[in-house]
């Protein structure tokens, strides 16, 4: 098995929002990390989890059965950096109104 095909980097935001930073490949093999990772921010506020995924470069069904387990688990998640083969997906399954509630630009560089 190859090495971590995925790294979470968890920050901890103002106002208690928390920011996933993914990098690498979301699929049936590394989607248990982030399922993991979500359930340790259950209880951890109201605010919405920011899902960045700029950096990931694959995303199967796994990667999305577990971006909805993270919405479970947060109560509420933004998604920013989706790359235009993932908004097809989001949109295709319907989850796009779900997920996909992306920051405008301005919003994102604030962020950092």
């Amino acid at each position: 098995m190859p090495d971590q095909l995925l790294t979470i980097e968890t920050t901890r935001l103002a106002a208690g929002q928390v920011r996933l930073r993914l990098t690498g490949e979301l699929d049936y093999d590394s989607a248990p990390e982030l399922v993991a990772t979500a359930a340790e921010l259950r209880g951890d506020g109201d605010a919405p989890v920011l899902v960045d995924l700029t950096g990931v470069t694959l995303c199967d069904s796994s990667g999305l059965s577990a971006l909805l387990v993270v919405q479970r688990a947060a109560g509420a998640i933004r998604l920013i950096g989706v790359s235009a083969q993932l908004q097809r997906m989001l949109d295709r399954t319907g989850l796009s109104e779900l997920l996909a509630e992306a920051y405008a630009d301005d919003d994102v560089r604030a962020i950092g």
